[in-house]
């Protein structure tokens, strides 16, 4: 179970003597093998408000890939675990930049604080007097409690986040259990300028959206996908990818998808998963001037190394076989292997101790079916 804080532990840890006791606890180390010990110093030391600063400590830390700063933030652990990473969240706020934004559910300030630093004048709603308290400790910007269906702005831009946990902490995929209801947003705001914050893992191929789908990933991994409407909705569907040390990119669906498919080339490419989401393989391998494998399958080939994104040298490929590639592999001297699947039954953590890998090399074989071929291809990564 996880610390319930109250108005009253939000008073406190706002305080300069809550800031002074957080301090104090956060000298512990509060590991596994301390952690009990460390409690019961905790309570030592802070007495009765042991809980709450615990519970802050410990989120601070764990925040620190979220947000900037993470020991001037205030936390609930659902809201840190909803918080949008701070590079996703800027890259959304710049559509707001200039404008006057309301954030309807913006629970302890997180996509708050970034469009804040852009917009016009900005204000952030929620129904959680806890949340709501937070969020001006951490961003400093008015907040009202409202019910983000009843809309208490006008003639502002709105971005809202809606839950999509339920009471045990599962996943919510349909809209029409995301709380509020995307369908119910999408009727309360009907007439402005919305961006809705979604899972990628969505099906979108059937979500009736009248505007924008944007998948963004960061540093490879899939953070989100926003939903557009009105002003702000551009191409169908785009895929935006995001480097913290790098170049970010975007391609979308008004992009040319002129890509053939063929036989492999000197390179592989294994598309960002954002790209994938999106369906926009197509238009990202005619941006590359690559070509495909398989029309059904993402992974994409050329005869050139692609800048700025990671690819693999084929050094040999052919039909695959467990035996086959076990084979390979022990005539290369590969050691250490990456395994990349598309289009096969294949669990990489299952294969790779049946492989009996030996040696000083390293590797990468990307598994997947050429037309009904099952096809391996052994490759250096770069």
């Amino acid at each position: 179970m996880t610390y319930q804080f109250t108005p009253a532990d939000v008073r406190f840890l706002r305080s300069s003597a809550g800031a002074d006791a957080v301090a104090t606890v956060d000298e512990l180390p509060l590991t596994s093998a301390s952690y009990l010990s460390d409690v019961a110093a905790a309570r030592r030391l802070v007495g009765e408000r042991a809980g709450p600063v615990l519970e802050t400590v410990l989120l601070r830390r764990r925040a620190v890939s979220k947000v900037d700063q993470p020991d001037r933030w205030l936390f609930t652990d659902t809201a840190l675990q909803q918080a949008t990473p701070m590079p996703v969240a800027r890259h959304r706020a710049h559509r707001f930049a200039g404008r006057d934004v309301h954030d309807v559910t913006c629970s302890v300030g997180v996509d708050l604080a970034a469009l804040a630093a852009v917009a016009n004048r900005c204000v952030g709603s929620d129904l959680d007097e806890v949340r709501l308290a937070m969020a001006v400790h951490n961003t400093g910007v008015p907040v009202v409690r409202a019910d983000a269906l009843r809309p208490v702005t006008r003639a502002t831009a709105i971005f809202v986040d809606p839950a999509r946990r339920d009471a045990a902490g599962r996943r919510r995929w349909h809209g029409e259990d995301f709380v509020p209801p995307l369908d119910a947003l999408a009727s309360a705001y009907r007439n402005r300028d919305l961006a809705v914050k979604c899972a990628p893992g969505m099906d979108f191929a059937e979500l009736p959206w009248q505007g924008e789908v944007e998948l963004v990933s960061l540093d490879g991994q899939v953070r989100e996908a926003c939903l557009w409407t009105g002003a702000f909705a551009g191409p169908a569907r785009r895929a935006t990818v995001l480097r913290s040390n790098g170049p970010s990119w975007t391609v979308t669906s008004d992009d040319p998808d002129d890509c053939p498919v063929r036989e492999v080339g000197e390179w592989l490419v294994d598309p960002d998963g954002a790209v994938v989401r999106a369906g926009l393989v197509r238009q990202y391998a005619a941006k590359l001037g690559f070509g495909q494998l398989d029309e059904r399958i993402a992974y994409l080939t050329g005869d050139r190394r692609p800048e700025g994104v990671r690819a693999f040298r084929v050094l040999e490929g052919g039909h695959y076989s467990e035996k086959s590639l076990r084979q390979t592999l022990r005539r290369r001297g590969v050691g250490r292997l990456e395994i990349l699947v598309r289009g096969l039954d294949v669990d990489p953590n299952t294969l790779r101790p049946r492989l009996k890998l030996s040696g000083p090399e390293s590797a990468t074989v990307v598994l997947t079916r050429v037309g009904r071929t099952p096809t391996a291809y052994l490759c250096t990564s770069t």
